[in-house]
């Protein structure tokens, strides 16, 4: 551990020994802070990031009332303030979630993934409903997943094993859209199938190439012996 400093601010000198006053003027020192070993605190920036996120959600909801104030009085027909409301609530949920919380990226992505593809589901209906959000944009959520899958086990190749588990689960959300279809929620299925396709073969794949780790994982994750 390095030496602690002192700093006379009146004679304007650095004082090594172990003292509280300075031996010229007698006044208080004040310590300098060098050569001691010093970290950033992050319990004082989680603070901050938390005031920002409660001064931001008082905002939205302050926001909100207004908004649907204003929608109601002058409605047309389409309850826009629905869409700027939600927006701002993702911006939250990004600032709180993805930035201020210490949850895993693999939950993040899934979170913010989700609530952006519900984010645009509401902005489908609100504008009318065409279906493009749950023909196309769901489908098209499951398939950007699968490339970040990838992209994340080719940066982290010595635990890419550990992806199986949000394979397996975005194989289960890639069912979804497909019974959809089958309760004419859907009415083109042609992404849908593409989606629940690429997640199917992604597992396939990494169970084929990674063998006996593979197996291992899947055993070790459901506690199979």
């Amino acid at each position: 551990m390095g030496c602690i400093m002192s700093k006379c601010r009146n004679c304007n000198v650095q004082i090594r020994d172990n003292t509280d006053v300075c031996p010229l003027c007698h006044c208080v020192l004040e310590q300098d802070g060098k050569g001691k070993d010093t970290y950033p605190d992050i319990r004082f920036m989680t603070r901050r990031l938390l005031l920002v996120c409660r001064i931001l959600l008082f905002g939205i909801i302050l926001s909100g009332v207004l908004l649907f104030t204003i929608n109601y009085e002058n409605y047309h027909g389409t309850w826009w303030c629905a869409i700027v409301i939600a927006a701002l609530l993702y911006l939250y949920l990004i600032l709180r979630f993805a930035v201020v919380d210490n949850a895993g990226y693999k939950a993040k992505i899934i979170v913010l993934t989700v609530c952006g593809v519900l984010f645009v589901v509401l902005v489908d209906f609100v504008t009318g409903y065409g279906g493009w959000s749950v023909n196309y944009v769901i489908p098209g959520g499951i398939l950007l997943v699968d490339v970040g899958i990838v992209v994340l086990m080719i940066v982290n190749m010595r635990n890419w094993q550990s992806y199986l588990l949000f394979q397996i689960f975005m194989i289960l959300c890639s069912l979804l859209p497909v019974i959809f279809w089958r309760f004419d929620i859907v009415t083109s299925p042609v992404m849908s199938l593409i989606a629940l396709g690429v997640s199917s073969f992604l597992f396939l794949g990494t169970m084929i190439i990674g063998d006996r780790r593979a197996r291992i994982e899947l055993k070790r994750r459901f506690h199979v012996r």
